[in-house]
């Protein structure tokens, strides 16, 4: 399950009490320090023309903010399009082809489970994991893509590209360690910011539903999902990204006394080959129009 510590950091970074905030205030030199660092970082680096359309989604902050829905939203708009990501999580090192369009090329511990979600979501669409971005953008070039969209890229200014950030709200607006803002929005920098209800809608479909159902899900900050749920037996919580057991499962199943367990999609692709019943909660994102436009 989440550690107490790990719930303590996200409530230190989006809704921190007393003693957190005085912590937090603390800690602002070496937040300063860390801005300046990356401000740095960034005025160094020239932004290098990989001669096809490159469109990054991401967010400013540690933590989810629902990229994965969003660039699924976006891909499935365009022939010839490809999905590059870090693949975090995963067993695997250096580039995969996850997807070549057609068939998925391997299993969950290879791809990580957010290039799983890619693949078995979208059609003919190439989802290639890389560290190296600028490899992975190499390869689905090569192989034929004429846009290709990056999952979590804002910091890669050697890139040129469209970026996309994803407005997130917390108590906390300072950088690490004082707060959860891994870079700033820096002047000179062009970046499109989203919001959501005025440039996209969540939507939720329940899929498979039982009577008695036991929420589990490794997604960062899941509180994020309450205002989606339906009733429930319980909430467990594991670590972002968590490589679930089968029998930690059947436990959860056998106290609850429980139907099935509710899962995201994020879970999903880890666990539905261990014939437990699952119910899934599918969350997709609604694009306007205008955000479409966006991308010339």
């Amino acid at each position: 399950m989440k550690s107490e510590f790990v719930f303590w950091v996200e409530n230190y970074f989006y809704n921190p009490n007393s003693v957190q905030k005085l912590l937090s205030f603390l800690l602002l030199p070496l937040s300063w320090l860390y801005c300046f660092v990356m401000y740095l970082r960034f005025v160094s680096m020239r932004a290098e023309d990989f001669g096809v359309k490159i469109v990054s989604v991401g967010n400013l902050n540690v933590g989810g903010s629902g990229k994965t829905p969003l660039v699924s939203a976006l891909a499935q708009n365009y022939k010839n399009a490809a999905i590059v990501l870090r693949g975090y999580g995963r067993e695997s090192k250096g580039l995969y082809v996850v997807k070549d369009g057609k068939k998925i090329l391997c299993n969950v511990q290879v791809s990580g489970d957010e290039a799983m979600i890619y693949a078995q979501k979208l059609t003919d669409v190439i989802v290639i994991v890389s560290e190296d971005r600028k490899k992975g953008i190499l390869k689905a070039k090569e192989m034929g893509s004429e846009i290709v969209f990056l999952d979590d890229a804002y910091s890669k200014h050697d890139i040129q590209k469209i970026d996309f950030l994803i407005e997130v709200t917390s108590q906390n607006s300072a950088c690490l360690p004082a707060g959860p803002f891994r870079e700033r929005l820096w002047k000179g920098k062009n970046a499109i910011v989203l919001q959501e209800h005025r440039d996209f809608e969540r939507e939720v479909t329940l899929k498979y539903k039982r009577d008695k159902m036991s929420l589990v899900t490794a997604i960062a900050r899941p509180q994020r999902l309450d205002a989606f749920l339906p009733e429930i037996v319980s909430k467990n919580y594991f670590p972002d990204h968590h490589a679930f057991v089968k029998e930690e499962l059947e436990t959860i199943l056998k106290n609850d006394k429980s139907d099935a367990l509710l899962v995201t999609y994020k879970d999903y692709v880890k666990v539905k080959d261990f014939g437990l019943p699952l119910s899934l909660l599918d969350l997709d994102v609604k694009i306007k129009e205008s955000v479409l436009k966006s991308i010339v």
